[in-house]
């Protein structure tokens, strides 16, 4: 088996520990609170920050410092055949990027993913790279399996706030006002790394029915699915026992989200997350 180190960010949501044993690196995002910066999941908790977020007037997100991935890939030098490299979307965020642009200061060659995703996807990706490390393949052959899975994700959102997303671009002035007018649930969905509008329903129930048609219409290639929440437990249990009602042979996960989506989508955001396979 090769010796393969991998570069994550704290989107992915691995356990530390686990990350340890597997040569799994991960460099946090930043949260921001006026002028306090914390590293995600590791200087805050999801309840300290699910607490601050309902206080404070303002609060962003941001990547990494490059200085941080040098410091990493430098300390990685020698150490391993291969890197590779995968992170966040890099239509949300420039932290690939960074990774790539320090891994080249440091001297260091990595093979480079976009995951196109964050979360769920993110974690499944680097969890099923790992197998493929132990039969043998190599970084490059691994990169283009993960490519594979990538192009068969679907993954679903239905936001609670649409206030942040409208003020980092993701969500156009036009679809703010509707959505607060009309009292319209806007049905997100990942699209080439993006978040796009894929329906504009007038319930949640609504649009949370619209999500789980979406499921059942990828049935016959579909053996785990991820609910995930930002601070809204109860409702993500809920939909665990609507997909177990309609579909009861399917795994299903619950997944809190990472700070940022709280940031971003705002408390009470839910998504549903799957990967198709042909070997289901």
């Amino acid at each position: 088996m090769r010796k393969i180190a991998w570069v994550t960010d704290s989107t992915s949501t691995l356990d530390p520990l686990f990350a340890e044993q597997n040569h799994v690196y991960i460099v946090p995002l930043r949260i921001v609170f006026g002028e306090e910066c914390y590293r995600e999941t590791e200087d805050i908790s999801s309840e300290l920050f699910y607490e601050k977020l309902g206080e404070a007037s303002r609060a962003s997100s941001s990547q990494p410092p490059i200085g941080e991935f040098i410091e990493l890939y430098e300390s990685l030098k020698g150490q391993y055949d291969e890197i590779i490299t995968i992170h966040c979307s890099t239509e949300l965020s420039g932290t690939l990027h960074t990774s790539m642009q320090a891994a080249e200061i440091a001297g260091v060659t990595i093979t480079a993913i976009d995951s196109r995703a964050g979360a769920y996807p993110l974690r499944e990706m680097i969890l099923q790279g790992l197998e493929w490390q132990k039969q043998g393949y190599s970084a490059s052959e691994i990169k283009i399996h993960i490519e594979q899975m990538i192009e068969n994700m679907s993954f679903y959102l239905i936001p609670a706030s649409l206030q942040n997303l409208h003020r980092s671009g993701r969500v156009s002035g036009t679809q703010l006002i509707l959505s607060q007018l009309l009292k319209i649930h806007l049905l997100l969905r990942f699209e080439e790394g993006k978040v796009v509008v894929n329906e504009k329903i007038r319930t949640f129930k609504r649009a949370k029915q619209r999500m789980l048609d979406v499921l059942k219409v990828d049935m016959g290639k579909v053996k785990h699915v991820c609910i995930m929440h930002a601070n809204n437990q109860e409702e993500a249990v809920t939909i665990k026992q609507q997909i177990a009602d309609l579909l009861p042979r399917l795994k299903t996960e619950i997944m809190p989200f990472i700070p940022v989506v709280g940031i971003h989508a705002g408390a009470g955001t839910i998504g549903l997350c799957w990967i198709r396979s042909e070997t289901v």
